[in-house]
């Protein structure tokens, strides 16, 4: 997907042809294409679940639980479509502490485990947000639920930030393929996850849907290969 974006304008609105829409108008405008968006959500979540997470959930169980002491999965509040909570499913990536609902992790993070390293390089451990995606609270493609700490706090430093919450959140997105995967770490990054999020915002269709599922897949397959 090779497209290029500039720094984006805080205005409230979008202009299409000779009309202004503000954002949730324009939104709101797309009927039709989030529910075969929906449609695609129900049946790609039923067979992830079918086909890869029932034989793959036994094992990651077992090797957390040998690994370290703690839960099997993570489970965490995050900010949904509309600033609405909703409880995020994660695998356990981290020994059990009292800052991981309200610290992002950094790298080498003492507080992530062994198999946890495994399981985020991966992004295995992001498999059971399926279930969140069959529940109607994510999507497939969308931007990244945030914690609800990181939330206010992205929000007090970029005007408009939570236009990005007029959609559902998504396990993939636009942001992630092109490389802002993982904890924001300045005002950079976050500016840069947020100008990504709103692009897709203005221009999400099945296609660019399609095309950001591909690019995922793709760069999982290459985490596979060993690297010379």
């Amino acid at each position: 997907m090779s497209t290029t974006i500039t720094l984006v304008s805080h205005a409230p609105g979008i202009v299409t042809g000779k009309k202004y829409l503000s954002y949730r108008t324009y939104v709101e405008g797309k009927a039709v294409y989030f529910f075969f968006k929906r449609v695609i959500d129900i049946t790609g979540s039923m067979l992830m679940i079918g086909l890869v997470f029932t034989w793959l959930f036994p094992l990651v169980a077992l090797l957390l639980k040998l690994d370290s002491r703690g839960p099997v999965f993570f489970l965490q509040k995050r900010v949904g479509k509309g600033g609405r909570s909703f409880t995020c499913y994660k695998f356990r990536t981290m020994f059990v502490n009292e800052e991981a609902h309200e610290k992002q992790a950094a790298k080498n993070d003492s507080r992530i485990t062994r198999i946890g390293y495994l399981l985020r390089q991966s992004n295995i451990d992001e498999l059971p947000q399926f279930f969140n995606v069959l529940l109607g609270q994510m999507s497939i493609v969308g931007p990244r639920p945030h914690m609800y700490a990181d939330c206010h706090q992205f929000g007090s430093m970029i005007p408009r930030y939570k236009l990005r919450n007029l959609i559902r959140p998504g396990i993939t997105g636009m942001a992630q393929v092109n490389g802002y995967h993982g904890p924001a770490t300045d005002y950079d990054a976050i500016c840069k996850r947020y100008q990504w999020d709103i692009f897709y915002l203005r221009n999400a269709s099945a296609w660019v849907d399609l095309k950001i599922m591909t690019r995922t897949v793709v760069q999982h397959l290459r985490l596979l290969v060993p690297r010379r």
